[in-house]
């Protein structure tokens, strides 16, 4: 399935698929510097506390790259 749209809401990432419908709700830190980083049709990049973490559109952890 394809990431249409990913939304940050307070501390959750909300990502949607093509067709508007919610596939998955990905939790994020209240931190400042905590949030979205960028999505494509196939993952989504969120940062929480010094991690970066990539998630694809089922929810699953990809990856978890320390901050810089």
């Amino acid at each position: 399935m394809a990431i249409g749209n990913a939304v940050q809401q307070a501390s959750m990432v909300h990502v949607y698929d093509k067709k508007r419908r919610q596939v998955c709700g990905i939790p994020i830190g209240g931190g400042a510097r905590d949030g979205l980083t960028g999505y494509t049709s196939g993952t989504v990049n969120s940062r929480c506390d010094s991690m970066i973490y990539k998630h694809d559109a089922e929810e699953y952890q990809i990856s978890a790259t320390p901050a810089r």
